[in-house]
């Protein structure tokens, strides 16, 4: 035991007996790592809020002991937790790193018993669901045993605490105590908790959440600042900030760009958040949501996702008419739609702007244009493999055929409630794109976009070069920030080089030749040719499909330009007309003056003639990690399974030209490449990754 618990149990009156130790009998049962706890003198766990003492063993896949003498543990969850095998809370003496490279290393973890969902997978594939829409962070998914003072209690999954932290909801960390001066704009992290498990009184009692309820009802628990810690005047902060966001979005101006709620709520996490809920049909989606703002923004952000267990058809309460969710809408059928229940109401009353129609079928097109059914079931795949010890072990500990919560069919196979999953999923999209498309805005007579014919005859052999009229500046890439600047010329730098291609619906799409991303207009949804002007344009992952890369070009003289973009309507113009390295272009106003400013006028001419042998495919995301050691001056890939690795790899110079190819298990030695940017390109599974790589 270590001296600083010894000392704090005797100062709790404690009575100390002998503490128990590491022996032979901490070992592997299955394949999985195995955790072992005991708490102080054998004691129950028996509270959501008291902690209990304990000691904890964990065997890693290499039979390698870490002791952790400095533990505390309670039960989580709320109606999981009066199951007979309980779900955990731990809470470290000092910072671990459980998890690995890319999660957080820090005192609080949760182990899921998932004992309402006999496969025991639904919360790890919402989990992959999530990273794979893009969702800022995604709670983590490490299967273990668990043995609890000497009884094996079965499979469990070591996940993330939902807190505000570095790798989990990474946003500002308020000072505490506050000071007179301080900013307490964020960051926030909430919760729409219709079990209402929080006081509106102050000040809050011991370890206690704060919480209010906004003036639509919507029952908000403050997660962070802890109801230790927050002050008065954070809580009503925050109040003011969710009541002003639902002011708008039930006001009558709340499908207006400016005056409505649109420019209080990220459109990014919103939809993926909205779309996680759907496709995973989790019907308490709504009535327990997370929610966040961070420090000197005015949105809100959506998620993470947290508790999804009864997801994906997996619940049997009766609601609009069936308990079968395959062929219903969460934003119909879920509960948190009413007063004091949850979220719900926000997502109903978005669902009448035209705006958010468009959002949410564009981006659920997006995911399953991009895979989603293939990831989810791959998913499936190699958690059932990896698990297969492990869930034998569990159900004769607690039997398959047995309903606990609300499970809505039982089967005799553990294959059986994997397959059930399956089938949901692919049934749930089909239904999911005809649901999502039914509430677009109505038009009476809907014509295809009409194909304009380009101004620019675009000659793909060749590069092309974008200069400023006024300054005679050429448009380049940052390629430490990616922005998109103007700079003098250089006979040299590729980054001043770009690929163009006429897409079929009339638009242009503009790819750097040093770096292969694509210039992006980055202003938000909703924006008009006059309206929300003035944000820096970037370059992005290639996406041509993506209408924020996509550029119409207009002539107004021989060689002489505009480029206006296809989402917000903005011309290209060079800020302030200053020739300084550097200076930034921007999306701009875009009127009659396009005929007359020269900072909005650019001469497009072909540059250096392409390599036309060396293609390089567009840019999607993958999963295997690319790292260079600069000692050993070598590119090399980390990935949980090394056999993985055997896709091949290309690495290109500024000017597109191959300059070496290599199998991603064996790394590749750049220690011949002259100093200067290159861009690494593999693809696997059907799905290309493009990065840089400054040597």
């Amino acid at each position: 035991m270590s001296k600083r618990i010894f000392f704090l149990l005797v100062a709790m009156g404690v009575a100390l007996a002998a503490w128990p130790q590491a022996d032979a009998a901490h070992v592997r049962l299955t394949n999985l790592p195995h955790v072992y706890i005991n708490t102080f003198t054998g004691a129950s766990v028996t509270s959501k809020t008291d902690y209990v003492y304990a000691r904890m063993w964990y065997v890693g896949e290499d039979d390698a002991v870490q002791d952790f003498d400095s533990l505390q543990i309670r039960l989580r969850g709320n109606s999981t937790a009066t199951l007979a095998k309980k779900p955990y809370k731990l809470k470290f003496h000092n910072k671990v790193k459980l998890l690995g490279k890319g999660r957080p290393n820090t005192k609080k973890w949760t182990l899921l018993a998932n004992h309402g969902d006999k496969t025991m997978l639904r919360n790890a594939i919402t989990s992959a669901m999530g990273d794979r829409a893009g969702m800022a962070f995604t709670p983590a998914a490490k299967f273990v045993d668990l043995t609890f003072n000497g009884t094996y209690l079965g499979t469990y999954q070591l996940s993330d605490q939902i807190d505000v932290r570095p790798h989990r909801v990474n946003i500002a960390e308020q000072p505490y105590p506050l000071a007179p001066t301080d900013d307490i704009s964020g960051g926030y992290l909430m919760e729409a908790d219709g079990f209402r498990d929080f006081t509106t009184m102050w000040p809050p009692g011991s370890s206690q959440d704060m919480g209010f309820y906004s003036t639509q009802g919507v029952p908000v628990k403050i997660h962070y600042p802890d109801g230790d810690e927050i002050s008065q005047s954070q809580v009503s902060y925050i109040t003011s900030c969710i009541n002003d966001f639902e002011a708008r979005l039930f006001g009558s101006s709340f499908a207006d760009a400016a005056a409505g709620y649109r420019p209080l709520v990220d459109s990014v996490s919103l939809a993926q958040w909205y779309l996680c809920t759907e496709i995973s049909a989790n019907i308490d989606g709504f009535y327990s949501a997370y929610f966040y703002k961070d420090k000197g923004d005015a949105r809100i952000f959506f998620g993470p996702l947290w508790d999804y267990d009864i997801a994906y058809n997996n619940d049997n309460r009766t609601r609009q008419g069936t308990n079968d969710t395959e062929r219903q809408l969460m934003a119909d059928a879920g509960y948190g739609l009413g007063w004091g229940g949850g979220n719900g109401m926000w997502v109903v009353r978005m669902w009448d702007d035209p705006w958010f129609a468009r959002l949410v079928n564009r981006e659920f097109a997006a995911l399953v244009d991009g895979g989603l059914e293939a990831c989810l079931n791959a998913k499936l795949d190699s958690l059932t493999a990896l698990i297969d010890q492990s869930q034998r072990l569990n159900f004769q500990r607690w039997g398959i055929r047995q309903a606990v919560l609300r499970e809505r069919v039982l089967h005799s196979t553990y294959a059986e409630y994997v397959a059930d999953v399956r089938t949901f999923i692919n049934r749930h999209l089909a239904y999911l794109a005809t649901a999502f498309a039914s509430r677009l805005p109505y038009t009476p007579e809907p014509q295809p976009e009409p194909v304009a014919q380009p101004d620019l005859t675009i000659d793909n052999d060749y590069f092309y070069t974008i200069q400023n009229v006024n300054t005679g500046t050429y448009i380049d890439v940052d390629v430490a920030t990616d922005n998109v600047c103007c700079r003098s010329w250089s006979e040299v730098a590729a980054s001043q080089q770009w690929r163009m291609y006429n897409l079929s619906n009339g638009y242009v799409f503009i790819r750097n030749a040093a770096t292969w991303t694509a210039m992006c207009d980055p202003t938000p949804d909703g924006a008009t040719a006059t309206t929300q002007v003035g944000a820096a344009l970037v370059v992005a992952e290639a996406d041509s499909t993506d209408a924020r890369q996509q550029w119409k070009v207009v002539r107004q003289a021989d060689g002489i330009y505009n480029l206006i973009s296809r989402s917000s309507q903005h011309a290209a113009n060079l800020s302030g007309g200053n020739a300084a390295d550097g200076t930034p272009v921007l999306s701009y106003t875009s009127d009659e003056r396009n005929a007359s400013s020269a900072n909005r006028k650019w001469r497009i001419a072909k540059g250096r003639k392409r390599d036309v042998t060396t293609p390089v495919a567009d840019v999607v995301t993958t999963d295997y990690a690319l790292a260079y050691d600069p000692v050993a001056q070598r590119l090399h890939f980390g990935a949980d399974d090394m056999s993985q690795l055997r896709f091949q790899v290309t690495v290109f110079d500024q000017g597109g030209r191959a300059v070496g190819r290599f199998t991603a298990a064996e790394g590749y030695a750049a220690a011949h490449l002259p100093r200067g940017i290159y861009v690494v390109s593999w693809q696997h599974d059907g799905r290309r990754r493009t990065v840089k790589f400054v040597r």
